[in-house]
Parts: C-alpha cells; sequence; structure tokens
C-alpha cells in the first residue's frame, strides 16, 4: 500500500501538545479529510433543511408522523442488526467526558457500557479533543494510569473482562472545528471526532472482541440518520473492515426525531443496536421548535417536567415499543445526582429518587439506563437486575399496549405546574455557573449536587427567553412579577454577587464569570433565539 497523499487539512491556532503525532498522523487526517470532501456538503444540505422545517412548525404549532414513510412504519417484517455480544447487556451506563482520570474511573465503574463523551460533557478546547483521543487510544493498549496532583491518589485500570465497553458520541451536525480546516472551512466536528476514532481504534477494538460502537447527538430526522449510515459504509471499507462493524445508539433528543424514531432506526437498520430518551436536550427542544406556539407550549420549571408528566411519558413508551418492535435496545434517561460527601441525608432522599427512576424505568421496559457518577451504578444495577435477572435485555416486552397519537407527544399543556419565580433563579444560577465552568474547557460540571452537562445549559437559557417572551407571571414575595429583560438582568446580576461572595474575590478574579453573565443573558435575551448555545461560546472559548 502506497502512502496517502498530503491531507489537504490545515491545522489551524493550535498550539502543540504533548504526543498529538499519536492521533494527528497524516493517514487519520487524510480521512477525516475525506470523509469532509465527501459528507459535508450534505451536511450543509441537512442544517439548512432543519431551518426550513422550524418554520413551518412555527407556521402550523403541530407535528405529526410523516406520510411518506407510512410505508416503513407498516412494514413489520424489518429488524436492526442483531447486537453483538460486547452491546448485548446494557443495564447499567455511565456517562462523561474523556479526560484521562475519567476516563480510567468510568471503564472501572462496574457500569456494562461508558458513554466516552466528546459532545454535550466536552467542551470542545483542541486540548479536550486530541488528548481526549491519546486517553481511549491508551485505554485500548493498557497505556493509562493518571495520579492526581493535588491528592496524590493513583488510578489504573481493572482486568479487561471487568472493563466497561466504550460507545463513543461525537459532536452534533452543528458544530465545526476551528482547528481543523480545507481551504479556510472548518472541518464539522462530527468528522473530527468520528474520524479520529474510528481511524485509530476499529481494528484495535475487533482484536479486544469489541467494536467501533458510537452514539448519535441531536438527530432530527431519518435523513441525517442515512447520512450517518452513509458515513459508516463508507469508513468500513476504507479500513477494510466487514460492513455491519459500526454500531450505533441514536439519542432521540430532539422532538422532531421522536416522530421519526422507525425510520430512523430503518436508516441505520445494519448498525443500529439503539435509542436513547435524553431529557434536557429533548425538553429544549421543544422549547425551540415551538416557541412561537404560544400559552400551551410554555414549560415550567425544568425539575418539576419530571419522566411522569404525560407528554414524556408518551415520549418515552413510544420509544421502548419502537426499539422493540424492531429489535432494538430501549436505553433509558440519566440520574444526575452527584453524592455528597458531607450529607448523608441530602444523599438518602436523592438515592431514593434514583431508585424510583430506574424502577420505573426497567418495569417500562427499558433494556438499561445512564447514570453521572459511579456511586449511582449499584442503585441502577439492582433496578434492572430485578427485572432482567440473567436476561441481557428485555426485547421480548413489544409493549404492544402502548398507542401514542401524535398529538400526545406535544401536550405540554397536560402538565398542572407553570413556571415560579425560584425556577427562574435556579436558571439563571445553573446558566451562569456551567457557562462559566465550559469557557474553562469543562464540558460536564457538578453543580447542586447534579452532574450539568451543555443540555442543562440549553434548557436553562431556553426557559428563561421562553417564559419572557411568553409574558408569563410568577407568584412572588405575595405580589404577582412578570418576566421580562429588566426581571432577568436584576436576577443575573444578583447571582453574580453571590458568587463573588461565595468564592472570593481572587478566585472572582480568575474565573469568566463576568462573561458567562454576559453570554447567558445574550442568548437568554436576544430577540433572534440562537439555535444552539454552544455556537456564541464556541466563538468564546480559548483553546
Amino acid at each position: 500500500m502506497s502512502a496517502p497523499a498530503p491531507s489537504p487539512l490545515a491545522i489551524v491556532d493550535a498550539e502543540p501538545l504533548p504526543r498529538q503525532e499519536e492521533v494527528l498522523t497524516d493517514a487519520a487526517l487524510a480521512f477525516v479529510a475525506e470523509l469532509h470532501r465527501l459528507f459535508t456538503p450534505r451536511r450543509d444540505e441537512l442544517l439548512a433543511r432543519r431551518a426550513e422545517r422550524r418554520a413551518e412548525i412555527a407556521r402550523t404549532s403541530t407535528l405529526d408522523f410523516l406520510p411518506e414513510t407510512a410505508a416503513i412504519r407498516a412494514d413489520d417484517s424489518w429488524k436492526v442488526a442483531p447486537a453483538p455480544a460486547a452491546l448485548n447487556d446494557r443495564r447499567v451506563e455511565i456517562t462523561g467526558p474523556t479526560d484521562r482520570k475519567m476516563t480510567i474511573n468510568a471503564l472501572n465503574s462496574g457500569a456494562r457500557v461508558w458513554l466516552a463523551d466528546f459532545e454535550d460533557a466536552s467542551a470542545p478546547t483542541w486540548e479536550n479533543v486530541v488528548l481526549g483521543q491519546l486517553n481511549l487510544i491508551d485505554a485500548y493498549t493498557r497505556n493509562i494510569d493518571f495520579t492526581d496532583p493535588t491528592s496524590g491518589k493513583s488510578y489504573a485500570l481493572k482486568a479487561d473482562e471487568e472493563l466497561a465497553t466504550v460507545v463513543m458520541r461525537p459532536r452534533g451536525w452543528h458544530l465545526g472545528e476551528r482547528h481543523l480546516q480545507v481551504d479556510g472551512q472548518p472541518v464539522p466536528g462530527a468528522f473530527v471526532d468520528f474520524g479520529l476514532y474510528f481511524f485509530h481504534n476499529a481494528q484495535r477494538l475487533l482484536d479486544l472482541g469489541k467494536g467501533p460502537y458510537f452514539y448519535l447527538p441531536k438527530t432530527e430526522s431519518y435523513l441525517e440518520a442515512r447520512l450517518w449510515n452513509d458515513v459508516f459504509v463508507f469508513a468500513q471499507d476504507y479500513v477494510g473492515i466487514p460492513q455491519g462493524t459500526i454500531r450505533a445508539t441514536v439519542l432521540i433528543e430532539t422532538i422532531t426525531a421522536a416522530y421519526e424514531m422507525e425510520e430512523i432506526l430503518y436508516e441505520l437498520r445494519d448498525h443500529a443496536s439503539g435509542l436513547n430518551a435524553g431529557r434536557w436536550d429533548y425538553l429544549f427542544s421543544i422549547v425551540k421548535n415551538f416557541r412561537d406556539g404560544g400559552q400551551k407550549f410554555v414549560l415550567p420549571d425544568r425539575n418539576a417536567v419530571t419522566m411522569t408528566a404525560p407528554f414524556m411519558r408518551a415520549y418515552t413508551e413510544l420509544l421502548v415499543r419502537t426499539c422493540h418492535k424492531r429489535g432494538a435496545h430501549a436505553i433509558g434517561g440519566m440520574a444526575a445526582f452527584i453524592p455528597s460527601r458531607r450529607d448523608e441525608e441530602v444523599n438518602k432522599v436523592a438515592f431514593d429518587k434514583v431508585k424510583a427512576d430506574k424502577d420505573r424505568e426497567a418495569a417500562d421496559g427499558f433494556d438499561g439506563s445512564w447514570v453521572a457518577h459511579p456511586d449511582l451504578v449499584p442503585i441502577a444495577m439492582a433496578s434492572f437486575d430485578a427485572v432482567l435477572g440473567d436476561k441481557p435485555h428485555q426485547k421480548d416486552r413489544l409493549r404492544e399496549d402502548v398507542d401514542v397519537k401524535a398529538a400526545d407527544l406535544i401536550a405540554i399543556d397536560s402538565l398542572d405546574a407553570k413556571p415560579t419565580y425560584n425556577g427562574l433563579v435556579n436558571a439563571v444560577q445553573v446558566g451562569i455557573r456551567y457557562i462559566e465552568a465550559w469557557l474553562r474547557g469543562l464540558g460536564a460540571v457538578a453543580i447542586f449536587n447534579l452532574m450539568e452537562d451543555a443540555a442543562t445549559a440549553e434548557i436553562s437559557r431556553s426557559q428563561i427567553w421562553q417564559w419572557i417572551n411568553a409574558g408569563v407571571e410568577f407568584e412572588h414575595a405575595g405580589k404577582s412579577v412578570k418576566a421580562t429583560p429588566d426581571l432577568a438582568r436584576k436576577v443575573a446580576a444578583e447571582e453574580l454577587a453571590n458568587i463573588r461572595a461565595e468564592i472570593g474575590e481572587d478566585a472572582f478574579a480568575a474565573g469568566h464569570w463576568q462573561q458567562a453573565h454576559d453570554l447567558l443573558l445574550e442568548v437568554a435575551l436576544d430577540e433572534d433565539y440562537a439555535d444552539f448555545l454552544t455556537l456564541p461560546a464556541y466563538e468564546q472559548l480559548a483553546g
């Protein structure tokens, strides 16, 4: 085989990183460049189609199952490919970014799967993008260890058979990677993350008895799933591994995708392994798409929208039924609680809630679920063990009792809860604190005992925007207070002052607090609603 031609990819404005040459090889960059050349034009068309679809929803304030794909839904004969052995039992999955410590802890956590995240739990600094790839390569070659410089504690991998199976999540279609460009145009972050990981690890994973497995985020239509499938077909041929080696689990975390679950599985059927219910991004997508829809689409405080809300129940039950009808895994939502090392009472209350949530998912027919912290793995495992026993999944539960109508998925006004002043304060608090950490390069952040990621910031700023634009009135201190830009600014100024008092002048000055405050207000108050908070935030991200 002759040496590959020099890649047309240019590395732009990037400080050299230790061992980056092991990731950014000529051959790997040539593969990423080919993905960009072949598939970015279609990516661009699909992003334009999203805008057209959004405009149609603004005009009609409704969604329905697609008439043009009715035959696919009606055809009971097709199924997705059988799960490979390494992905057959997924009863507990842990999520988190790919820094060195997290890589070791997640693989060692006792969970069956680790979602190795280059998306919402990772701020896409060049260091996180490249060294995250290096950490996974080192994990597969058992060339990884870590000593915490603060505590001196050392971390090392357990035996291979005790490690979680990795399912890697690349960035969504909308994000570019400014440090890798072709003719001055950024390569889509999805192709950078997928391409580098797949090129370096596909054969290595097969040799380990596993394979290149992926979570696909922010999918909005079956045509976007078709694009991923075509990428997979090309990639497998390019490196010479059998078709169907790649497996993908699609996050149903947009309201439009909820109406196309079967079609998404159909497009990926040779590569599909399941669907997942992603709660915060799903709510964000509802606000984004129905922001012109008036009072009936106004969401209450995010913590009041539990998975037992009628429209959320319709979504999760339809997901289980769809997956099992087609032989795919149905993976439940996130338990985001982070245990307190100081308050056992807080832990007890939270653990009881996590148990109830996971018991419900297991009883509903889910085959597994997500947690954000290793301490939650045994709790979720017990819930699924109680239902599954020795079975790897419960795909035989077809849930034919479920009958979800199109209107059920957007029956937001079926909730009794209303937005509250405290909900506004919480949205501002979490938004500022998360964005500040993100601007420092941290994508997964513990805030008020919850593991927050970019989806949290999206729902926070979206709710502020929605409540102001819908003219919501809060009951506060015995009187009615209207949601206005001035009220949001007042609450944000108070929060900034509280943070300064809480952490001290030096820490405040060393952080990005004013910048985070300003960015939150920009995306929460701007008349033109930004499609994704991470787009303007990426322009301000150093590194």
